[in-house]
Parts: C-alpha cells; structure tokens; sequence
C-alpha cells in the first residue's frame, strides 16, 4: 500500500477524472470495482440529478466512491448539502478557492482533495487543510491552467514544495506513464481521456470514437480569456480561431460559445458545433473499452516498465 491506497482504502492508485458528461455513477463504480476510486463528476448535474448518481453508485458497488465539484458550480451550497445528506465519504474540489468548503468538509468527516495547477496554488490548498492534491498539467484535456505547465515539470516542482499526497494528472493513458509521474514523485495517478473512452464512459458514442480517432496534434488550449480549455480541433475549435483573427472582445467569445456547448458535443455527440474537450493522451487511445480491461493493461503495463526500469540503474 502507498499513501492514496490508504488515503482511499482503495487497491490500485488510480483515480478516474470526474469529467463532465462522461463521469456518471456507471463509469465511477466500474472504476471503484476494478480497484480504483471511481468520481462522480458534479459538474454537469442538476443538484437531483447528482442525488440521484451519488444513490445509484452506492447501490452499484460497495467499494469507496467520490465527486468531484467544481467550486464555480452556481448551486454549490445545495450540492454540499447533498454530498453530506448522502454520506459521501470523499470529495475533489476545483476550479476555486479550497479554503471556502474544506473547513466545512473535513467537519463532516469527508476526505477532501483539491485539483491544482501550479505549486503555489498546491500550497495553498495544503494550507487548507486537504488531504491531498492533484497536480494537473497542461496536456490534460478540458479546463486547465493558465500557465501551461507540463506535468513532467508540474509533479517535482509541487514534490519540493508540499508535504501531503500528490495525484498526478494531465496526459496518463498507459501504466508507463503512471510510472513515471510516481518516479517524478506522484503518491498516485489520476486519469481522465483513457476513462472518457470507456464502454461505462456517459458521453456520446460519436465523441468515444472521436477520441480513438484523433492523433498527435489534434487537441489546442484555447478560450483563455474564458477559461483556458483543452478541445479537439473541430468546426466550433476552428470557429474559436476565425473569430481571434478578429481581435474579439470578451463578450464576442462568450456569445459564440454560447450555452451548453460541451453538452452538445461530449453527451449529444454533435462533433461538429460541440465543444469536444480531451487531453493530448488521446493520441494514445486506440480503442473503446470496458473499465475493467482499462485498469487490468495499466496494471500490467506498469509492472512491465518497473521490470525494464532495471535496464537502466548504472
């Protein structure tokens, strides 16, 4: 056992992302089943709609489970009284401010981890009061930081400057690369794309199979007057970059986002005007899998690259 497998009284150290419109209680209980911490990703629910999840997960395994929720959610206070209601034992936090519900979560009894982006920001969740952070760099998909900090950089430079657990995330599809975010000093790993393109994934087949499609060089950062988001090059991607062309205002890129534009693309699977969030590591995902099958080859595929981590002691 190392410090997230004790943390989480899980088997593997392995977390799966709580994306939106892909993280439903399928998905998180096939992850918590197979020896991972399965999350629920609140972003993306209605307050019920989370009750209900949070319900069915419990119902669909018996195994340690948690959501993730973005702090900028506008009902946040009826979705912390939710996770409290329903006895969530494990809550991730992001997008804010870690010092405005941890109090209130570890009052609860509930393990509290907060996504970061940079080393201050580490600190400052450390200074909070959570239990562990993840580390997140650039390469992975979806809202992201603005300092385009890779996680090969990312993960040492948080190691010198905190002392709790450090989950790793941002481009870690394969047991390699989980091996080698803990050589650089990750407790664990958390993974995102690999999941999304799971068969218990709650996204849209058509998105799935985009994933499996895409190559080297198909994702960008972009919207950072927005917030910074990681998108498959599509028609509304290309849109984005037509109107920069123009020198847009603020409000020009929010009306062509518009509303529930990651639901069109992730969950209706409309490749073309969706907003198509994925990590770089996409290149890397060749095929649609069942969760189990998933953890099984990054379990095995680490312990194959310790072996060969041999080869190379001088």
């Amino acid at each position: 056992m190392n410090k997230i497998t004790q943390l989480f009284n899980i088997k593997y150290p392995i977390i799966q992302g709580g994306m939106i419109w892909n993280s439903g209680y399928k998905l998180a209980s096939a992850v918590s089943n197979s020896g991972g911490l399965g999350l629920i990703g609140a972003g993306s629910m209605y307050p019920e709609v989370l009750r209900e999840h949070i319900q069915k997960c419990k119902k669909a395994t018996n195994k340690p489970f948690g959501v993730n929720i973005p702090m900028l959610y506008p009902n946040i206070e009826e979705i912390m009284n939710i996770i409290v209601e329903e006895d969530v034992k494990i809550v991730f936090t992001s997008a804010g401010n870690p010092k405005t519900w941890t109090s209130f979560l570890k009052e609860k009894g509930i393990t509290v981890v907060h996504v970061v982006s940079s080393s201050i920001f580490a600190l400052k969740a450390q200074d909070a009061g959570v239990d562990a952070i993840v580390a997140e760099g650039f390469e992975a998909g979806g809202h992201n930081g603005r300092d385009e900090t890779t996680t090969l950089t990312l993960i040492p430079m948080v190691k010198e400057k905190i002392q709790i657990p450090i989950i790793a995330a941002g481009g870690i599809a394969t047991g390699r690369g989980m091996l080698a975010a803990m050589i650089l000093g990750a407790d664990g790993v958390q993974v995102g794309s690999r999941f999304a393109a799971s068969i218990e994934s709650s996204s849209h087949n058509n998105f799935k199979q985009k994933i499996v499609d895409i190559k080297e060089g198909d994702t960008q950062l972009t919207l950072k007057e927005l917030a910074p988001v990681r998108l498959i090059k599509n028609k509304f991607y290309q849109d984005v970059q037509d109107l920069y062309e123009k020198c847009p205002s603020k409000e020009d890129l929010v009306q062509l986002l518009g509303r529930a534009r990651a639901k069109k693309g992730m969950f209706e699977g409309d490749l073309d005007e969706g907003e198509l969030e994925i990590g770089q590591v996409a290149g890397l995902i060749h095929e649609i899998l069942p969760v189990e099958q998933i953890i099984k080859e990054m379990i095995a595929d680490f312990e194959i690259a310790l072996q060969e981590k041999a080869k190379f002691e001088f």
